[in-house]
């Protein structure tokens, strides 16, 4: 597998553009987990810069999908001129941002958010730093709940909605392409622009993995003291880490509401991040394809558990709920995973080499 993704990309990529129009024969619903499947690729992508490079345990990355995608549902919704007159007058045809526009907002405002959490933390390591921003994540969702008064900024509990699809080269991606002998789904469309901003992500994530910057995150990770020794600034190569890991965030956020059409506070729980650290550490932390890996088994494998909880729920005479059956099924994945491969499904090469080679020393 390593050497198929290493030395054959094209192949990867070729079976990328293939697989929606394979999944269309079954159904665009089935489309739509492989469409989900990407954000939550780009999601771990971001989080594997903080956790995986740089060594720095984030429970609250959620916070910065939330966001990007309230940050786009504001500029692409009827939200601010229904309730805010003076923008309603500056702006009398609304606020239709172009993708052009959406992209670098939603990353810029979700590395300042980034930087943000990331400046009160610089001291704190393991288990207080988790706390912190899990402590993060859990205030902007509480944000998000409540800031319908006294002015209707997040429409609290009830969301944003409905928000305009994503218009690329003035076409919308809500409508289906008519190509007169074949017809291409509006989901499908969104399948296309997701995987291109994944490829982009890849190639960031693979150049920052390999420069200066990255080498210098992985220092401070297997060594903090002796990276600061050594003249590092920590401090401004942890303000890094979690600006341009939540930049990611932000994007996959406000991709998220533009598919959506609508959002809520109830998108962006606690289960989401544990999800996101979940999907780095089951593929394998700071190692590309194996982050890439566990995104999408974790973000696909809820929904096609579907099909399996159905049948075990009719086994059981409906005493067991089919939500609580796919919830187990998972997590007993997940146990079963961890202890056949204890550094993940497909781990860095150099990962954890140093602890076997004490291993075997004693």
């Amino acid at each position: 597998m390593k050497n198929t993704f290493s030395q054959q990309p094209w192949l990867v990529v070729a079976l990328a553009l293939v697989l929606p129009l394979v999944l269309q024969h079954f159904g665009n619903a089935w489309v739509r987990i492989a469409d989900m499947s990407l954000l939550y690729v780009m999601l771990a992508l971001g989080l594997n810069i903080v956790v995986g490079y740089a060594g720095l345990l984030d429970l609250g990355y959620v916070a910065f999908f939330a966001v990007g995608a309230y940050l786009f549902g504001l500029l692409a919704s009827p939200h601010l001129m229904e309730n805010f007159p003076l923008i309603a007058a500056a702006f009398p045809n609304g606020l239709h941002l172009s993708l052009w526009w959406v992209l670098p907002l939603s990353a810029g405002v979700a590395g300042l958010f980034g930087v943000l959490l990331g400046a009160p933390t610089l001291r704190l390591r393991g288990d207080y730093l988790a706390i912190v921003t899990l402590g993060f994540g859990e205030i902007i969702r509480v944000f998000l709940n409540n800031l319908d008064q006294p002015y209707n900024i997040t429409n609290g509990p009830k969301g944003i909605g409905p928000i305009d699809p994503v218009t690329l080269f003035h076409y919308p991606l809500s409508k289906k392409l008519d190509l007169g002998w074949f017809e291409v789904p509006s989901v499908t469309l969104y399948y296309y622009l997701f995987l291109c901003l994944v490829v982009v992500s890849v190639i960031i994530c693979h150049r920052l993995e390999n420069s200066r910057l990255g080498r210098a995150w992985m220092a401070i990770r297997e060594d903090e003291i002796a990276a600061k020794a050594m003249g590092l600034n920590t401090r401004n190569l942890k303000l890094m880490a979690f600006g341009m890991g939540a930049m990611f965030g932000g994007v996959s956020g406000a991709m998220f509401a533009a598919f959506q059409g609508f959002i809520s506070p109830e998108s962006f729980s606690l289960m989401e991040s544990v999800m996101i650290v979940a999907m780095v550490v089951l593929g394998g932390l700071g190692h590309l394809p194996g982050v890439i890996l566990g995104a999408v088994l974790l973000a696909a494998l809820p929904e096609v558990l579907r099909f399996v909880a159905g049948p075990l729920q009719e086994l059981t005479g409906g005493r067991l709920d089919a939500a609580i059956l796919r919830q187990l099924l998972i997590a007993l994945a997940m146990v079963g995973v961890m202890l056949v491969r204890p550094r993940g499904l497909w781990p860095a090469p150099e990962h954890g080499k140093n602890l076997d080679t004490q291993g075997g020393q004693a």
